[in-house]
């Protein structure tokens, strides 16, 4: 197998998608497939727009015979992995302002990108659907591969014991996660509102994550008079501690490929709840799936979980399960099938 180089325009130790590359390369390496990331060399100061204008350049004037294996929409792809869903439909969802130049260059890009990538992959059957329907694409030349994880050891006990020293958490209080960067359309404000519909008592809620606006949502738990229950703890190095302590994982989101913080939550023994915008929903029994984010009904349902000992505990072990066969090493082998089809 030739070498794969793997495209990604940030660098960082945040977000889905590096999560995801980080874990593929290492997997890669472990298999002995050589391979090396590429990242943008150009300065995080400049507008986003222009990076990826750069980047593109980049990756196009030094590609030659090597072969991408591509996470970011790039004119040149050999393999494109759509971990970061359709432009189109995210801006048919989200209202994002037309003066930035930023949307219809990932528009351009992305119509050359799944026109010229020899393979695709789609994390999930929404997005491959999406794919289809928006730029016309042969069916035949997407993949559907779910993403992967590494399998979690929880330790209750040690996390609980950790994070109490920082946080003064009760003992036996129900606890409510949520793990994400972009508040918004990830459904932070619609997760507080569910929060404020709960009637189970002494619960407690965590939000991570990075958030310009982080003082909106921390004013909306006042107004909600929920702030007493909810801690908004920032990007943290240590979420599988929170993972490991939570007992319902809630992400509202508004759209949302496939999210591996949903993969990591039930790995780690969580109930999860996420709507039918996130790729996700895929792998869950319809109960857990909210038709939006705004379903507010949901806060019904989890204050029933949390009331039926019995049921939660079956869930938990149910969800570590299915999550743990989504193996990073299953993502991989389906992985390099595709990269073989597209290197004949």
């Amino acid at each position: 197998m030739r070498k794969i180089y793997l495209i990604r325009e940030k660098k960082s130790k945040f977000g889905g998608a590096e999560v995801y590359l980080s874990r593929l390369s290492s997997a890669l390496t472990d298999k002995g497939v050589e391979h090396e990331i590429i990242n943008s060399i150009f300065p995080s100061f400049l507008p986003s727009w222009l990076r990826i204008i750069l980047f593109n350049l980049q990756v196009f004037l030094t590609k030659k015979n090597k072969f991408y294996f591509s996470l970011e929409r790039i004119v040149c792809p050999d393999v494109y992995r759509a971990g970061d869903g359709v432009h189109k439909v995210f801006l048919s969802i989200e209202n994002k302002s037309k003066l930035n130049p930023l949307h219809p260059i990932y528009l351009y890009l992305e119509k050359r990108c799944f026109n010229n990538a020899k393979r695709i992959i789609a994390n999930s059957h929404m997005i491959k659907d999406e794919i289809i329907n928006i730029y016309s694409i042969d069916p035949s030349k997407i993949d559907v591969v779910y993403n992967g994880i590494e399998p979690k050891k929880v330790d209750y006990s040690h996390s609980f014991n950790k994070l109490s020293k920082e946080f003064n958490l009760n003992k036996g209080a129900p606890i409510l996660l949520y793990v994400g960067s972009g508040f918004k359309r990830k459904g932070v404000e619609e997760f507080l509102e569910i929060i404020a519909r709960l009637k189970t008592e002494n619960v407690q809620a965590f939000i991570i994550g990075k958030e310009k606006n982080f003082e909106y949502y921390k004013q909306l738990s006042k107004d909600l008079k929920i702030n007493k229950k909810v801690i908004f703890t920032g990007p943290r190095q240590d979420v599988d501690d929170f993972y490991a302590i939570s007992d319902v994982f809630l992400f509202p989101t508004r759209y949302e490929p496939f999210s591996n913080v949903l993969l990591e939550a039930m790995s780690s023994k969580n109930a999860v709840f996420t709507t039918k915008q996130n790729g996700a929903h895929e792998i869950l029994e319809g109960k857990y799936i909210m038709p939006n984010s705004r379903d507010y009904s949901v806060a019904g349902k989890i204050d029933t979980l949390l009331e039926d000992t019995e049921a939660l505990c079956a869930i938990k072990q149910a969800n570590n399960i299915k999550a743990n066969e989504l193996s990073i090493e299953l993502n991989m082998q389906k992985t390099i099938t595709t990269i073989k089809q597209a290197q004949k």
